[in-house]
C-alpha cells in the first residue's frame, strides 16, 4: 500500500492485490481479537487482582496470542479463497487507495452473494461479537471502579484501562462502518475515509495513546506544550 501511495505508478497485479487483501484482513482480524484479549486482561487485573497470576499465566497468554493469529488467519484464508473463485471481466480500476474486499467485489462479473455473506459473518464475529465481549468486560470494570471508595483509587484503576478504551472506540467504529455493507457502492467514498482512519490514523495514535501513562512522556509533553499541559 505504501509503495502504491509513494510511487509514481498506481497499478497492482492480480496476485499482488489478493496478497494484500489476505494480509490486510489477517492483521485487522488479529488486532480486533487482540483488543478483546486485552479487555479480558484489564478485567482480571481490576476485578480479580488476587487471581491475576493464575488466570493470566504464561500458558494462558500463549494460548490467547496463538488463538488470535490462528483464528484470524483462518477467516482471512476463507474470504481470500472466495475472491479467487470470482471472475473479473469488466473494469479493472479499484476505487480505493489499496485493495479491500468491498472495493474488489464491485468489480466482479460473477455473483458475489456468498462473498457478501461470508464478509458479513466475519464482520459480525470480529467486529460485533468481540466488541460486545469487550463492552461486557468494561461493564464489570466500571462497576468495580465505582465500588472503590477513594478518589485516588478510582483514578488509578481508570488510568489502567483508559488508553485501551480509547483505541477500542476509534478502531471498532471505523472497522464496523467499513465492512458492514461489503457490496455497497453508495458508501465507498465514506469507506475510504474510514479506511484511512484504521490503516493510518489509528496506528499512528496508538503509540501516543499507550505512552500517555508513562511519566517520562508526560514530563516531555509538559516541556514541549507548557500552555496546554
Amino acid at each position: 500500500m505504501l509503495e502504491g501511495l509513494a510511487g509514481k505508478g498506481s497499478h497492482i497485479s492480480y496476485k499482488g492485490c489478493l496478497t494484500q487483501i489476505f494480509f490486510l484482513t489477517w492483521v485487522l482480524g488479529a488486532e480486533l481479537l487482540l483488543l478483546t484479549a486485552m479487555a479480558y486482561d484489564r478485567y482480571v487485573a481490576i476485578c480479580r487482582p488476587l487471581h491475576y497470576s493464575l488466570l493470566m499465566s504464561r500458558p494462558v497468554c500463549v494460548l490467547l496470542a496463538g488463538g488470535v493469529w490462528v483464528i484470524s488467519a483462518f477467516s482471512s484464508s476463507v474470504n481470500t479463497s472466495l475472491l479467487v473463485q470470482l471472475h473479473f471481466c469488466g473494469p479493472n480500476q479499484i476505487h480505493h487507495f489499496f485493495c479491500e474486499i468491498p472495493a474488489l467485489l464491485l468489480l466482479s462479473c460473477s455473483p458475489t452473494t456468498l462473498n457478501n455473506i461470508m464478509a458479513i459473518i466475519a464482520d459480525v464475529y470480529f467486529g460485533v461479537v468481540n466488541f460486545l465481549f469487550t463492552m461486557v468486560s468494561y461493564s464489570f470494570i466500571i462497576a468495580s471502579i465505582l465500588r472503590i471508595r477513594s478518589a485516588e483509587g478510582k483514578r488509578r484503576a481508570f488510568s489502567t484501562c483508559s488508553a485501551h478504551l480509547m483505541v477500542v472506540t476509534l478502531y471498532y467504529s471505523t472497522i464496523i462502518y467499513t465492512y458492514v455493507q461489503p457490496g455497497s457502492g453508495s458508501s465507498m467514498e465514506n469507506s475510504k475515509v474510514a479506511a484511512l482512519l484504521y490503516t493510518a490514523v489509528s496506528p499512528t495514535l496508538n503509540p501516543l495513546i499507550y505512552s500517555l501513562r508513562n511519566k517520562d512522556v508526560k514530563v516531555a509533553l509538559r516541556k514541549v506544550f507548557p500552555c496546554v499541559c
